[in-house]
């Protein structure tokens, strides 16, 4: 039985008055869709990650805001109610209560005193160096939740989207999890591109998966050789244009190395949480905005070393399928109606219009023929 706690309002956050919504029409149908996730929490029934919020400001992205409430009506069977606030994260004891998942509540409280407080950009601002380094936590579910609430303020500030970002920032928070880190020689460093062919995968007789891409994550401690990955990448020079390779090489890996659904749910989080970054860029500057586009290429790395079996797939390589044109990719997203299959498509048309790259398009329509279409009313993340 779905348990809902019937009266869950949206936090009362007001936007400033630089935050005047701007003109979106695509966006007009989110604060409804927020409106009525806000009683809800991070997970599903199953236990898994709810991407509802996410794949809402997705669709509104593409420009398909008829799409919205059809797709949440059906997802929302499998929401949980939120869990009520326990104890509350002060200023000075915040860094006790990272990665307890269980402290969701507390930390979505936090960041709404936060936000009430101080103009959303400075609170991102603020709290994302701090952490970028544990944007792997969760399967990078937090900063890929995060990416699309900073965006949709960006549309326009309102209630629900400033509660929404509330609750982003708090699952990155309560699921935060830092992977290993060592220095790589100089002469390793390299852009994405060649970076990637010096990461060591685990072994598969060594791999431990225990259903989730979390515990697959958490074995990377016990590999050493992972630990260079963040120091492979040659991070220097324009953000965007490092994140830009940097999603366009994890593009290719999911070319590569999905052969079936686990797979292309796994390959596509190393593009939707770079891409999610990009949201952030613009409010981060120098080595914060650097260290950012290094963690997102970390937990890309990870997931190719935990999961992967070959290295990512050459442009000229072999006869890649026809790709889709891009204008009909969105409409055949929102067809499948999987959530996975939505927000990699989003990232990938977004990606490709900002430097294209054919590897995007493919690996967004390699995913609609792996991923299991849309059936009856279980969400399947």
């Amino acid at each position: 039985m779905l348990r809902v706690r019937p009266e869950v309002p949206v936090m009362p956050l007001r936007p400033s008055a630089a935050d005047a919504p701007r003109a979106c029409a695509s966006y007009a149908v989110l604060d409804e869709a927020l409106a009525r996730l806000a009683p809800y929490g991070p997970e599903l029934s199953s236990g898994l990650t709810s991407h509802a919020p996410m794949v809402v400001e997705a669709l509104c992205a593409l420009d398909r805001a008829d799409a919205v409430m059809p797709w949440l009506e059906r997802y929302r069977s499998g929401l949980v109610a939120r869990a009520p606030v326990g104890e509350a994260i002060d200023a000075a004891g915040w860094r006790g209560a990272l990665g307890r998942v269980e402290r969701f509540s507390d930390w979505a409280a936090f960041f709404a005193r936060a936000l009430a407080e101080a103009p959303w950009r400075d609170v991102v601002r603020a709290w994302g160096p701090r952490l970028a380094p544990g944007l792997a936590g969760d399967a990078t579910h937090g900063v890929i939740r995060v990416g699309h609430a900073v965006r949709a303020l960006e549309r326009g500030a309102s209630p629900a989207r400033l509660h929404e970002l509330a609750d982003a920032l708090a699952l990155l928070a309560s699921s935060y999890q830092a992977l290993p880190c060592a220095r790589a020689e100089a002469s390793e460093r390299g852009p994405a591109s060649e970076a990637i062919r010096r990461v060591v995968l685990v072994p598969e007789a060594e791999r431990r998966f225990a259903g989730t891409i979390v515990s697959s994550l958490e074995a990377l401690a016990d590999h050493a050789p992972f630990a260079r990955a963040i120091d492979l990448l040659d991070a220097e020079g324009d953000p965007a244009r490092r994140l830009s390779e940097v999603t366009e090489t994890f593009a290719r890996v999911f070319l590569a190395n999905a052969r079936d659904s686990l797979g292309a749910i796994v390959f596509a989080h190393g593009v939707t949480c770079a891409a999610a970054v990009r949201s952030l860029l613009p409010l981060l500057e120098g080595e914060a905005a650097r260290g950012a586009v290094r963690y997102a290429w970390q937990a890309g790395c990870a997931l190719y070393a935990a999961f992967g079996v070959r290295p990512p797939a050459d442009e000229d390589a072999g006869a890649p399928p026809a790709a889709a044109a891009a204008d009909d990719l969105a409409d055949r997203a929102v067809a499948h109606g999987d959530e996975h299959a939505i927000k990699l498509a989003e990232a990938c048309l977004r990606e490709h219009a900002l430097r294209p790259s054919p590897a995007y398009l493919r690996a967004a329509a390699a995913a609609l023929a792996l991923l299991p279409a849309h059936e009856g009313d279980v969400p399947r993340t």
